[in-house]
């Protein structure tokens, strides 16, 4: 398809400090193989890892950033996400999201109700992030069965961990974007002396229903639109050998429900059939130009309360053989409504806390480990006419090691984790799973520029309360939902094959892989009546095959090109068809460069056709999406500065649908969509 190439002018986005100025881990640079992956036990840099990992921070984080962690993150080599309008949209890693991705907040879990649904929002805030790390396969195995796809670790500063030089240190950003009318406002300060730092940090977002091609039929998404406020305090006292500091945020937020219908209210299961009052049973065909002309006041909407504490503390050398003990505690109480005509129809409460604390031994004939203890509870309710769930309490207990040996050029690594979960219901159903977690893996220096990892791993996760209770109509995806208590341990076998070049010219990282699952949980698909789906959790032996990775020729010290994809397919064994909602093939190049105070990339990419679709599915049209940065940076003095950027997304203004999407055909994504920022730091 012809690509309508359009003049841009702007500047690169600030680091949110001064100390933070790395670039995606996969793109190749010198400097990336010193990065430190925090959430690995051992805190490994990223070409010592096992299974690829990538590292959003510094210019290219800033740049990228959007209202969700979905949108963030999209287009990352093996990284999609399941777009819910302009509120809601979770990552999917090689094909798998929540509750299989777990989201972590500096290694503690991020206590929300996004697993429960695609339309519930991951409570964190990008513009806040100094980082993103994301871990695929076997290497987010000491998180657990709820980071069996994956875990995405998320680093801020709410809780200083060290005295800003000079005494204080801040930072201020503002963005105006056109697709959705985006007014954004960020603004952070630390400040500190002696042994004591307290930070200080807040944004305010206002958007529109966002703007789409018009083709569509419609000229933006009803309901697409997100209003979000968070603000944060923290402190912290700091001493040589670490830190304890504490940390509350307050988050409020409300966005809209594209696609939200109470057109099938009335429908309810006969067994395995969907029986929706009067209306003829034929299984409609999905309509890209069905109607969606609704008044922005009659669209269901979420008002969404989260008010979390964190803990945290980092100590080296803790006590004889040890060389850091690290310990996180958060405690969230979130809370949001669903409302429509001014009355809220169901409201969804979790109160939650988890606890993990980590020791890191010393060196013992060789072997250098991490181990440690987790304990989480989450207390969660549903109240309303869309309460299709009990209410719930699930705790969950978990031992954990990692522990690594080095012999000549290669490294060898085993991690184990062990959990016992209990699911207790309103229902007097008590259900318990003990699932057990075991990796190994060996990586190769076969040179000083060529390293090969293997990675082996056995994981297994328990069913949560929506797959094994669940039973109502869900009106935000149009299903009525049917879960089954009798659900055993989902078991996952997989093997990843990691192949890096890291220095010279050229550059790349390349990871294949398999996974082999018996008793995958997933939502089948049992009947379809118009854009209404009845499915039940139910569990099938499944197998995932794929690739991803980029390559980069750095062709001047200034320039450099980058080409990039990935591949997943998923599908039940025996014959049994697809499994849903799995994105499409990406092949894409990128070109960036700097001159001087100048600096500017183009990217470009193909999402294919998906044809290899579930039962009750259509097919998704591929699409071209090309996109641009173009940004200068101002030196104010010796510690201060500025940048000036603008991003363009989407710059063909391609209709485009996301396979992954509950709502594909409800809420497309963006058109052509430009965000200018100013950021200063000093």
């Amino acid at each position: 398809m012809k690509i309508r190439v359009l003049l841009l002018s702007a500047a690169s986005a600030l680091a949110l400090l001064p100390h933070v100025a790395l670039a995606s881990a996969e793109a190749g640079s010198a400097g990336d193989r010193d990065i430190v992956v925090t959430a690995q036990g051992l805190e490994q840099t990223v070409d010592a890892t096992a299974t690829p990992v990538i590292i959003l921070s510094g210019d290219d984080l800033a740049h990228r950033r959007q209202a969700t962690l979905g949108d963030t993150l999209a287009g990352q080599p093996g990284i999609n996400f399941d777009n819910f309008g302009g509120g809601a949209s979770r990552p999917v890693i090689r094909g798998q999201t929540s509750p299989r991705v777990q989201a972590l907040s500096d290694g503690a879990n991020v206590q929300d109700a996004s697993a429960i649904s695609p339309d519930h929002a991951v409570t964190t805030e990008p513009l806040l992030l100094r980082g993103i790390e994301v871990l695929r396969g076997p290497s987010a195995l000491l998180y657990g069965g709820g980071a069996i796809g994956g875990a995405i670790n998320l680093l801020d500063d709410k809780v200083p961990t060290a005295i800003p030089e000079g005494g204080i240190s801040g930072v201020a950003e503002g963005r105006l974007g056109t697709a959705d009318k985006e007014r954004s406002l960020v603004g952070g300060l630390t400040a500190g002396g002696g042994s004591f730092a307290f930070h200080l940090e807040g944004v305010h977002r206002g958007s529109e229903d966002y703007r789409i091609p018009k083709k569509f039929g419609e000229r933006r998404v009803p309901g697409s639109y997100n209003d979000t406020s968070t603000f944060t305090v923290g402190g912290s006292w700091i001493g040589s050998d670490g830190y304890l500091g504490v940390a509350y945020t307050r988050q409020r937020s409300e966005y809209g429900l594209p696609g939200h219908s109470h057109e099938y209210e009335s429908c309810h299961p006969h067994k395995n059939s969907l029986h929706c009052g009067g209306h003829d049973h034929n299984h409609g065909v999905d309509d890209h130009n069905h109607d969606l002309a609704h008044d922005h006041d009659e669209v269901p909407f979420v008002k969404l309360r989260s008010d979390r504490f964190d803990i945290r503390s980092e100590y080296r050398d803790p006590l004889p053989g040890f060389e850091k003990m690290r310990f996180r505690m958060a405690f969230t109480d979130y809370e949001h409504d669903e409302i429509e005509h001014d009355e809220v129809g169901t409201t969804f409460k979790n109160k939650a806390h988890d606890i993990r604390f980590e020791l890191t031994h010393k060196p013992i004939a060789g072997l250098r480990g991490v181990f440690g203890i987790q304990h989480s509870n989450s207390a969660f309710s549903a109240v309303g006419k869309e309460a299709f769930l009990p209410k719930s309490e699930t705790s969950n207990t978990a031992l954990f090691l990692m522990e690594t040996l080095r012999a000549g050029p290669v490294r060898f690594e085993i991690a184990a984790r062990h959990e016992w979960q209990t699911v207790e219901t309103t229902l007097n159903r008590k259900v318990s799973r003990r699932p057990f977690s075991i990796s190994g893996a060996a990586v190769w220096d076969i040179n000083s520029d060529y390293s090969l990892a293997l990675s082996l791993a056995r994981s297994q996760r328990a069913p949560n309360v929506q797959e094994l209770y669940a039973r109502g109509v869900h009106l935000a995806t149009n299903t009525y939902e049917l879960g089954t208590a009798t659900l055993g341990k989902e078991t996952g076998k997989s093997i990843d094959l990691t192949f890096r070049k890291t220095a010279g010219a050229t550059t790349f990282t390349i990871g294949a892989y398999h996974q082999d699952f018996d008793n995958y949980i997933f939502a089948d698909t049992l009947d379809r009546f118009e854009d209404f789906r009845l499915i039940r959790y139910t569990a099938a032996d499944a197998k995932f095959t794929g690739i991803d990775g980029e390559l980069r020729r750095q062709l001047t010290p200034d320039f450099g090109v980058s080409v990039f994809g990935d591949y997943v397919r998923a599908k039940l064994k025996g014959g049994l068809g697809n499994l849903p909602r799995i994105p499409a093939g990406r092949l894409g190049a990128r070109a960036d460069g700097k001159w001087g105070p100048l600096s500017a990339d183009l990217e470009y990419y193909h999402v294919f056709e998906q044809g290899k679709i579930a039962a009750f599915e259509t097919r998704t049209s591929g699409y071209d999406m090309l996109n641009a940065t173009l940004a200068y940076k101002l030196e104010l003095g010796r510690k201060a500065n500025a940048e000036l950027f603008v991003r363009g997304t989407n710059l063909a203004n391609e209709l485009a649908y996301n396979h992954a999407s509950f709502i594909k055909n409800a809420s497309p994504l963006r058109g052509r969509s430009f965000v200018l920022g100013l950021r200063t730091g000093f």
